[in-house]
């Protein structure tokens, strides 16, 4: 999952229970971060969320801050569509308040996911799913054949070239479709094409499968009672 546009969240978290209470209070901003910002080309990790501190003037004690970021990323990893983990997320923590008793890391941590949740909901969450790049390589008599059932897979064709007397198709296609597709190949080019895929990237999936996904995995996902 991820987001494509920016919105903020605030939450106030006061609870009493008799003796000492629980405070935290916290303002976020989320906003899409783009791959080219977060990607990477010399080995390391690709980058898929950003936590920025921005708090002035002690609004938010610093030893808060971390229980903050550890609330925003449990309620990355459990998703706001479909339960599925958010990418390219940047969060800005820009405001907040605290009391000088009843702060807690705790109390913090619940605002930082309660918040994050508000500001990822308003901030128009979408699905992604990966997408393949996939290369079959196949007698030019089942060319027809091969494009065809890319085309069928939501695939887009790159291109086509030759190899040998063969001809070979790129694409990319969405993992979701690519299951059984080894046996669907050897079945339509009587067991002569070949093919091989790796990752390339995350897409956003189209609202009829994203509404199929959501409708089996049971609805939009509830804002569960964390305290």
């Amino acid at each position: 999952e991820t987001i494509t546009a920016e919105a903020r969240g605030e939450e106030k978290y006061a609870k009493q229970t008799g003796g000492r209470g629980q405070y935290g209070h916290c303002v976020l901003i989320v906003e899409p971060m783009q791959v080219s910002e977060s990607d990477s080309d010399d080995g390391e990790e690709v980058k898929h969320f950003e936590f920025v501190d921005e708090i002035k003037g002690g609004a938010i004690p610093r030893e808060f801050i971390p229980a903050i970021e550890k609330g925003v990323r449990e309620a990355l990893d459990r998703g706001i569509v479909a339960g599925y983990p958010l990418l390219d997320i940047r969060v800005r923590l820009v405001d907040g308040s605290y009391h000088d008793v009843d702060s807690s890391e705790a109390a913090f941590k619940v605002a930082g996911s309660k918040a994050f949740k508000k500001a990822a909901r308003a901030a128009k969450p979408v699905l992604l799913e990966p997408i393949m790049k996939v290369e079959a390589v196949t007698p030019e008599e089942f060319m027809g054949d091969v494009m065809g059932d890319v085309n069928s897979k939501r695939g887009q064709i790159q291109e086509m070239t030759d190899r040998g007397n063969a001809k070979v198709v790129n694409a990319f296609v969405p993992l979701a479709e690519m299951f059984g597709y080894a046996t669907e190949l050897r079945s339509m080019t009587q067991g002569r094409a070949s093919y091989s895929m790796e990752f390339e990237k995350y897409e956003q999936v189209p609202k009829n499968v994203s509404d199929k996904v959501v409708q089996d995995r049971g609805g939009v996902v509830a804002d569960e009672d964390e305290d």
